[in-house]
């Protein structure tokens, strides 16, 4: 016991432990636990934010229909005039910072691979204000997205600020971009794994030991923080599904045919609306997008915001094949609508509450005609949901993990990733571009001519960056 003591103390132990610390690597895995941290307070005050305002918006859509005419009246010109307002405010909000436009994901990978610049002191207070109050409309609209970019300006903001550097070319604050992008979207969905395989499978478009530890333990720290915060139950609680017997495992190459023509008609959708506003004056899209939600929260409030609860609601809602094929249709129009206009919010959560309608009406007219027991409906649906996602996103790995998690068991990998992949065939057969990454070549297209856009022009020709 003494001979060991001295050889601890001859080595000199804690010595080497201090300069293990000084090596990069290790360096980035205590830089990843700062930014986990950060981007988690951040993407965890944005999400109640978000659900409070959606909240907001339902009640009042809800006490114009229970008042007498004449106060439903007042409260509906209130609520018009606000609609105006808001719709102007983001408007301009959105075009002084053009880089906290829409979701966020496209804008964190041009940073990254494309040259872009990413001011964190100006894309957070947007993120913030304009996500707010367009959820106090109920725009169809999710958090997951701007999560990630909120995740990626936390990381930016602590390697600006504690690191005293200012240069796009600097490696160390890529690898904390990425992981602060690993973090946000792990502390929007509870999810880990999901959020450290999409950094690196969306975000980084390459793959390293060091950036890998570091978005690792972002990821992580972001999630102990969401949790410790807002509970250990996850955003999308499936709650209790059942096996898929392997007699029915054929089940998954129409589903995940079905799936890939959902994703990619949601791609479609989402594009040809963003198209369809661009033809209309500066101002006018955002105010649009805020005045068709007042129709839809009186008449269907249940598509209102990112759609977690309609998740719940294909799965194990006692509702109607009718009633789900039209929040489908409302959903993706909805989303469409919201998004296309430019105003600051996501399209991670409204893909997988369209997947998981598409799932729900497509499940139950599998079992109506096919004499399938009923409980079969949740795993269909999910099979759907993930497949969606998969053909619209173009991240397969990440669709599967983000199911995994959500579910808590490993036992539906098999028909979940199954389905994943077949929509993914299905969706590139169908020559559908990945959302992100088209939503992406629009942005450097429009702002080609802007410097201020760009730190390194230049990257926009790197052809080995590209999205595929």
């Amino acid at each position: 016991m003494i001979s060991l003591l001295r050889d601890f103390c001859a080595c000199n132990f804690f010595a080497r432990i201090f300069s293990t610390f000084k090596q990069l690597r290790w360096k980035m895995v205590c830089a990843g636990v700062a930014v986990g941290v950060i981007s988690g307070i951040l993407v965890v005050t944005y999400r109640v934010g978000i659900e409070y305002g959606t909240d907001i918006a339902r009640w009042i859509y809800a006490q114009i229909l229970k008042q007498h005419f004449n106060i439903a009246l007042i409260i509906f010109l209130i609520l018009v005039v606000s609609a105006l307002i808001i719709g102007a405010l983001i408007g301009w909000m959105s075009r002084k910072e053009t880089m906290a436009s829409g979701s966020g994901i496209p804008q964190v990978v041009g940073y990254e691979n494309r040259g872009l610049d990413m001011r964190w002191h100006t894309i957070l207070p947007v993120r913030f204000v304009s996500g707010f109050i367009g959820s106090l409309l109920g725009l169809s609209l999710g958090r997951e997205g701007p999560s990630i970019q909120i995740g990626a300006c936390g990381a930016q903001m602590f390697s600006r600020i504690f690191r005293g550097k200012d240069s796009y070319s600097d490696e160390q604050e890529h690898y904390m971009v990425t992981a602060g992008a690993a973090a946000g979207l792990s502390a929007a969905f509870s999810a880990p794994l999901s959020g450290l395989m999409f950094a690196l499978e969306e975000v980084r478009h390459s793959l390293s030991s060091t950036v890998l530890v570091t978005a690792a333990v972002a990821s992580l720290c972001a999630d102990f923080v969401a949790q410790t915060c807002l509970g250990l139950k996850p955003v999308l609680d499936f709650g209790n599904i059942p096996d898929l017997p392997i007699s029915l495992h054929f089940w998954i190459l129409p589903l995940g045919i079905f799936a890939g023509f959902i994703g990619s008609l949601m791609n479609r959708s989402l594009l040809g609306f963003q198209t369809l506003y661009k033809h209309m004056p500066k101002w006018m899209p955002t105010i649009i997008a805020c005045l068709i939600a007042i129709p839809v929260g009186l008449f269907i409030p249940e598509v209102l915001g990112g759609g977690s609860n309609l998740v719940r609601i294909s799965e194990y809602g006692k509702i109607s094949f009718g009633l789900l094929f039209i929040m489908f249709v409302a959903k993706m129009l909805f989303t469409s609508t919201s998004f296309g206009c430019g105003a600051p919010g996501g399209i991670f959560m409204p893909i997988l509450a369209v997947g998981a309608l598409a799932g729900g009406f497509c499940s139950r007219f599998i079992i109506g005609n096919f004499g399938i027991d009923a409980k079969f409906i949740s795993i269909f649906a999910v099979c759907v949901m993930a497949g969606t996602l998969s053909a619209s996103v173009k991240a397969p790995i990440t669709s599967i993990l983000l199911t995994v998690e959500m579910s808590g068991t490993l036992i539906h990998m098999l028909p979940v990733a199954a389905s994943a992949l077949i929509a993914l065939l299905v969706s590139d057969a169908l020559k559908t571009k990945p959302i992100y990454g088209e939503l992406l070549e629009r942005y450097l297209v429009e702002h080609a001519n802007d410097p201020s856009v760009f730190v390194d022009k230049s990257a926009i020709l790197r052809t080995s960056d590209h999205i595929d």
